[in-house]
């Protein structure tokens, strides 16, 4: 089985685990914190800290168990070729498949995420503009070698991650009133509805928003296939990247609940701007409102240009399975695959066509879309992960570095949780939108694979 999957490896090895921490970093980081997250503020209320919590644990298993999978097969395919050779060859292309198209359109997704925070400065300007502006710019960093854009990501990871790091400070210093005299305290996380404003239900429900601003973690895997030393870079990685992301969230999470009154963010279901922001313009501190407005638009930007790297990969291993045309498993002399960087650019023209006829909802439209394949991932991951141990333990390989603990009940409570979160979404409002086009989508490549895909010979 090693061998089936070392063979499509043929990508270069430039990436160190620096770079990949601040890449899954990147990945994860962007609109499902810095505006997705106001989508989850109005339906939990302050109780939205349990949701980041819940998402955390969850996060920390899904990593546990994908860890040992990308250092056992470091491979660019990464959980799609896992699938593949350990749960059903279905699994392998539908999971791919699904993982590429919703990451397209979460693709689609940031870059609207970026015209909602430039028209905050400009609001007569339209989205579709910014939209075309930063594709191009992005697709011509993705085209360069994967050094470069590793190098370029770093750095734009980087950006946000200090604008949390100090965002939590300066909150800190609100609540505790150091800088100011006077102190804020926690007082808003009780008042307005009490912490539960919205009962266990609404902690819940948040989860299908809260579970989003973790997606994007798995790219660690994916990026193993370009890793120096994937044995050691990637558990590495996936240590550092997980413990700061919980800190991050859960300090930034906390900060925001206890600076503004939760109704006071998000007063609907349609999204106009970043909650952070928000803050400073209810705290009354203009300036600093416009530093950060221009910190989420880094953001969105970091994990608009780390989505595209996954779904360049994605069909690079879709092609190099020969389940999408050869062409796309092609690299260029630089080591990149741009033939399946460009078809991967769909989401972009998506979000515009989206924008211009949906100008009001085209980010939760398009945030509910993209939600199906990452959750789908991550189920076929948990499921991945329950019939590779026992596989891998039995062919006699040697103990691998990084082992998840409480095998299999770990993954069984992975699985339960997606599932879960997956079929919430159907009352969660806005987002039936998940299960509405996941579903339909699904049964269309499972009669792909049977009736055309699984007959053609395996490309090697």
């Amino acid at each position: 089985m090693s061998g089936r999957i070392e063979q499509r490896e043929q990508l270069t090895r430039q990436l160190s685990s620096k770079q990949l921490a601040m890449i899954a970093i990147g990945g994860a980081i962007g609109t499902g914190l810095f505006l997705g997250s106001s989508l989850a503020v109005h339906t939990a209320g302050p109780a939205v800290i349990v949701s980041y919590l819940i998402g955390a644990v969850i996060t920390l298993l899904l990593m546990g168990a994908l860890s040992e999978m990308a250092v056992a097969h470091p491979t660019a395919g990464s959980f799609g070729v896992y699938a593949e050779v350990y749960l059903h060859p279905w699994a392998g292309f539908t999971v791919r498949y699904t993982y590429w198209a919703a990451q397209c359109i979460a693709i689609g997704g940031e870059a609207t995420a970026i015209a909602i925070y430039c028209q905050w400065w400009f609001p007569n300007t339209p989205k579709w503009l910014w939209i075309l502006g930063f594709a191009c710019a992005l697709l011509y960093i993705n085209a360069r070698s994967v050094g470069s854009f590793g190098s370029f990501e770093y750095w734009f990871a980087m950006i946000k991650v200090v604008a949390i790091v100090l965002f939590i400070v300066f909150g800190a210093a609100l609540l505790t009133g150091i800088g100011r005299g006077e102190a804020i305290g926690f007082s808003n996380i009780t008042a307005h509805g009490g912490f539960l404003a919205t009962g266990w239900r609404g902690v819940w429900m948040a989860m299908v928003f809260v579970i989003f601003s973790y997606l994007g973690t798995e790219v660690v895997a994916v990026t193993a296939g370009e890793a120096k030393d994937p044995g050691t870079a990637v558990p590495r990685a996936m240590r550092t990247m997980v413990g700061r992301l919980i800190l991050f969230y859960m300090g930034a999470i906390i900060v925001l609940m206890a600076i503004v009154p939760w109704n006071q963010i998000q007063p609907g279901s349609d999204v106009t701007a970043s909650p952070f922001v928000k803050v400073f313009q209810l705290i009354g501190v203009p300036a600093a409102a416009h530093l950060v407005n221009f910190v989420v638009i880094t953001a969105a930007a970091s994990s608009m240009n780390c989505n595209l790297y996954l779904v360049s990969r994605m069909m690079f291993s879709l092609a190099r399975g020969g389940y999408a045309p050869a062409a796309f498993g092609r690299v260029s002399a630089r080591g990149t695959p741009v033939p399946a960087l460009m078809v991967s650019a769909a989401g972009l023209a998506l979000a515009i066509v989206v924008a211009l006829l949906f100008p009001d909802s085209a980010f939760v439209y398009l945030f509910g879309i993209s939600l199906f394949g990452g959750l789908y991932a991550w189920l076929i991951i948990f499921l991945t992960h329950l019939r590779f141990r026992p596989k891998w333990d039995a062919a006699g390989h040697p103990p691998l570095p990084v082992r998840m603990y409480g095998h299999p009940f770990g993954s069984l409570a992975g699985t339960v949780a997606i599932a879960a979160i997956m079929a919430t979404t159907w009352w969660v409002e806005g987002m039936r939108v998940t299960l509405i086009a996941g579903l339909p989508w699904l049964a269309v490549l499972t009669v792909a694979y049977f009736g055309v895909m699984r007959k053609r010979p395996a490309a090697v």
